[in-house]
């Protein structure tokens, strides 16, 4: 029976980490004369349960419209403050990146524009304007003096290149919030027990979109993710006849934040988008199921107090009458 006893004693290290074992690895060597590395899964899409339900809604989108509505990105910020001695910024920086990606998976839904990094298309416009850029080939340029046209080795430029978008979303990453429920439990009799932990926290973003031509806002949204986790441990601490026996063992699981981040900046973008093309997600779906069905109350279509506006289309350079547009409170389209 003290045989099976430590025998069982053995195989808890196994049993408690069996829900944590990482994907298959390998060790190859990639580059002749250098040491083995650690390989596992192969690059893949990141996608989320949200990224079907995003292309499912451009499916849609286009079949209500030719795509021509066209929206950009500007800055999305972290606005929480989080940093931590060790690992720096907690929330990830890259939220207007996040946006452009959910707006791409709706293509070719709608049109996107770049207006988050404009550097590179910014110099070659500039070189354009000082006839300094060319592709290789000679261009038919009118002369200095406006007369006849000569052959350069420069693009013209007449300007109009750069096309205007309709729409921009903007906003932030303002809440993180941690600890809003935990729990855990604990026993050990003579040093031989174990432990399990729960706990739950949350982040927030804030996001708008804006008309590019008028500065009007026609649409916010507040968007909140919780994300959870949970811990447990087995240990042993206890003298065998002469044996010391200390054995640990443990597994550690948490939903991970920035995914939690992109979740909710793709809820919000999806919430927007419908705002001002006036097409709604309809049954567009999760590829996982993050709510039961009767808890899920109104979907983005059903919003109660905000209509869509005209389709980005035929926004005009001028400011547009309030009733041209729509007035919060009316139904949804």
């Amino acid at each position: 029976m003290y045989i099976k006893f430590k025998a069982a004693l053995l195989m808890v290290p196994f049993l408690a980490t069996a829900c944590a074992i990482p994907p298959e690895m390998r060790r190859e060597v990639i580059n002749e004369g250098d040491v083995p590395v650690v390989l596992s899964s192969e690059p893949t899409r990141n996608r989320t349960p949200l990224t079907a339900k995003l292309e499912c809604y451009g499916d849609r989108l286009y079949a209500h419209g030719d795509g021509n509505t066209s929206i950009a990105v500007g800055n999305i910020r972290d606005y929480t403050g989080k940093a931590s001695d060790l690992e720096g910024l907690l929330i990830t920086q890259g939220g207007a990146l996040m946006a452009y990606t959910a707006l791409g998976n709706m293509t070719p839904g709608l049109t996107i524009y770049e207006r988050f990094d404009t550097s590179v298309a910014d110099a070659e416009l500039n070189y354009l304007s000082k006839r300094q850029l060319g592709d290789g080939r000679m261009h038919e340029a009118p002369d200095a003096q406006g007369g006849n046209s000569e052959r350069v080795p420069w693009k013209p430029y007449y300007g109009g290149s750069v096309l205007q978008s309709d729409y921009y979303i903007v906003g932030g990453i303002t809440e993180v919030n941690y600890n809003i429920q935990s729990g855990g439990a604990e026993l050990f009799v003579d040093q031989v027990g174990g432990k399990g932990r729960i706990f739950t926290m949350n982040v927030g973003i804030d996001l708008r979109i804006v008309g590019t031509q008028t500065l009007k806002v026609y649409d916010t949204v507040s968007i909140q993710k919780q994300v959870s986790g949970y811990e447990v441990e087995a240990s042993v601490f206890r003298f065998f006849d002469s044996d010391l026996w200390d054995v640990n063992a443990g597994a550690k699981n948490q939903e991970p934040l920035q995914l939690a981040v992109r979740m909710a900046i793709e809820e919000a973008v999806l919430d927007l988008v419908q705002t001002v093309t006036g097409v709604s997600e309809g049954d567009c779906q999760p590829s996982v199921p993050l709510v039961e069905a009767d808890e899920y109350v109104g979907g983005k279509g059903d919003k109660v107090g905000k209509s869509p506006v005209a389709p980005a289309g035929a926004v005009p350079t001028a400011a547009p009458a309030e009733g041209e547009l729509g007035a919060k409170g009316d139904s949804d389209v």
